[in-house]
């Protein structure tokens, strides 16, 4: 009896031992892919788990949003300029199971396809665009990648490009071509500020033509803004009518000599 004693306790220490070796726990954000004898069995986790040690192994996976930089790439536009982009791409695994048994390495196959995406993006698109429609650009992006990696299981949430360097001729070329337009726009408004100012002066030349007073009025006004200013000498001009209207009555004032 005590062998038999001792025997069925060394099988209860060694069952206990068996069943705590396959326990496992999982992270809220980690999933555990099961595989039982190479074929896949479940997804397990959060918390606490179990798994049958030597027939069952696992693999865990991240569930959270993950940040993935792409490093710069030179690349040529669709109006042959050379440039330089680096991107930002976030994605996250939606299904465990797909990340791990559809592609070999989930993230270095998302890394891949986002810098093939974007060679082949950025070659659609001429300079202009790239640089004014990036928001477009990204969007597009995001869902040509997405569309790619929806067989993985993961999801594309974000895809930013973070910078675009461009040759510096061609910043120069830019430079200019900003300051004409510019100037071009500057030649604009003074033409049309000019334009303005001769309609003006036409209106206000129709209204002295129809009342010559007022071009003496004028006149008058600008002797007192002339006279206000000291030390100044002013030239008065009078009109002939104010001269012959000016003889006519000092002959009626002046009596007749003899």
């Amino acid at each position: 009896m005590e062998l038999l004693d001792k025997l069925l306790l060394i099988i209860a220490i060694i069952a206990l031992i068996y069943f705590l070796y396959g326990l496992r726990i999982a992270q809220e954000y980690e999933r555990s892919v099961v595989f039982r004898l190479g074929r896949f069995s479940r997804v397990a986790g959060p918390g606490l788990y179990w798994i049958i040690p030597f027939f069952e192994w696992q693999n865990k996976v991240d569930i959270r949003t993950i940040t993935l930089s792409v490093e710069r790439q030179e690349t040529i536009t669709k109006d042959s300029v050379t440039v330089k982009i680096d991107a930002v791409l976030w994605y996250r695994i939606v299904s465990p199971s797909k990340a791990i048994i559809s592609v070999a390495d989930y993230r270095t196959a998302v890394h891949q396809i986002a810098l093939t995406s974007l060679r082949n993006i950025i070659g659609q698109h001429v300079l202009d665009e790239v640089l004014r429609e990036r928001t477009a650009i990204n969007q597009t992006l995001r869902t040509i990648v997405d569309a790619a990696t929806e067989s993985w299981g993961i999801t594309i949430e974000t895809v930013e490009m973070k910078d675009v360097e461009i040759p510096e001729l061609m910043q120069r070329a830019m430079a200019r071509e900003a300051e004409a337009i510019r100037e071009k726009r500057a030649r604009l408004i003074k033409a049309e500020a000019e334009l303005e100012a001769s309609e003006k002066l036409s209106y206000g030349a129709k209204q002295i033509a129809e009342n010559p007073v007022a071009l003496e009025l004028r006149r008058m006004q600008m002797i007192s803004e002339v006279g206000a200013e000291h030390n100044s000498t002013i030239v008065l001009l009078l009109p002939s009518d104010f001269v012959t209207l000016a003889k006519d009555i000092s002959k009626r004032i002046s009596p007749p000599t003899d």
